[in-house]
C-alpha cells in the first residue's frame, strides 16, 4: 500500500455512534444488515448498511457504540441510502467483527 501523509489521514473523520435501530436487509446482495447510529448532536443520525452477519444479530446490535467513517458521500445500496461506513476488522473465517472503543465514549468522539 502507498504512504499517506498525517494530512491525509486526518482528512477521514472516525467518529463513534450509538446503534439506536438495527434491522435486517434481505435485498442486499449480500448479508447484510441496515443500521442508524447516532453520532451525538454535531453530527446527528446516520444510516449504514453494513455486512456483519456472521457475528451480530440485529437486535444485538441496539445500544452498542461503534467506529464509522462519517465523511465519506452517501451510497445507495439497493433501496438503502447508506450515509456512513461503519468499521471493523475480519476474522480467521473472513468475517468482519466491528470496531468499537473499550469503554463508553461521548458520541461523536472522533478518533485520532
Amino acid at each position: 500500500m502507498a504512504e499517506i501523509t498525517y494530512d491525509d489521514f486526518a482528512k477521514v473523520e472516525i467518529r463513534v455512534g450509538r446503534v439506536i435501530r438495527a434491522e435486517p436487509f434481505p435485498e442486499a446482495r449480500k448479508p447484510a444488515i441496515k443500521l442508524w447510529i447516532d453520532f451525538g448532536p454535531e453530527i446527528g443520525e446516520k444510516k449504514s448498511s453494513a455486512q456483519i452477519t456472521a457475528h451480530y444479530t440485529p437486535e444485538a446490535l441496539a445500544g452498542r457504540q461503534v467506529m464509522a467513517v462519517t465523511n465519506f458521500p452517501a451510497r445507495q445500496i439497493g433501496p438503502f441510502m447508506s450515509e456512513c461506513l461503519v468499521l471493523g476488522v475480519m476474522d480467521d473465517a473472513g468475517a468482519v467483527v466491528l470496531a468499537s472503543p473499550e469503554q463508553e465514549v461521548p458520541l461523536g468522539a472522533r478518533l485520532h
